[in-house]
């Protein structure tokens, strides 16, 4: 049996050197998740109207709507995101922020934002591997979410079952 657990948490402090150079314009967890799907979004090189939309919606539906400007969020995430050296350590970076208690949850989000286009790129593979190895989610449980996310797109865009 599942119970549905509050996923968005306090944030905690960081304390690796390796990770202060995003410190200081990513704060909070609010920031934090707003981040990581923008990056989901661009990984392969492109952010489309249709995808800030789909993340703009998402993340109304998941109560940022009073708590983040998004025009903001999104012009601080492109005046930085092609100063990412290295995804892990970015991820990890996001995920201490966020210290998700759902962690499937985050991962099918971001899995469903880098299946906007409706296939993953090499890039979007990594990146996935990124944010499940910092969410501890194991290679098996991975592809389970990237197959039923691929699968839910399939039903909402061509209704079938």
């Amino acid at each position: 049996m599942f119970f549905a657990v509050n996923w968005m948490t306090t944030t905690t402090k960081i304390t690796d050197k390796k990770l202060s150079m995003y410190t200081d314009k990513i704060k909070t967890q609010d920031e934090a998740i707003c981040q990581l799907f923008f990056h989901c979004c661009m990984k392969d090189g492109r952010f489309t109207e249709t995808e800030i939309d789909t993340v703009s919606e998402l993340l109304v539906k998941l109560g940022f709507k009073n708590k983040l400007n998004f025009k903001d969020e999104i012009i601080k995430y492109l005046s930085y995101n092609t100063s990412i050296t290295s995804d892990a350590e970015y991820v990890r970076h996001l995920v201490l922020l966020i210290n998700p208690a759902n962690t499937f949850a985050l991962f099918s989000y971001c899995t469903e934002l880098c299946l906007g286009d409706a296939e993953l790129s090499p890039q979007e593979e990594s990146l996935l591997a990124s944010i499940a190895s910092s969410l501890n989610i194991g290679p098996a449980e991975q592809e389970a979410i990237k197959k039923l996310c691929a699968e839910r797109k399939v039903v909402e865009k061509q209704h079938l079952w």
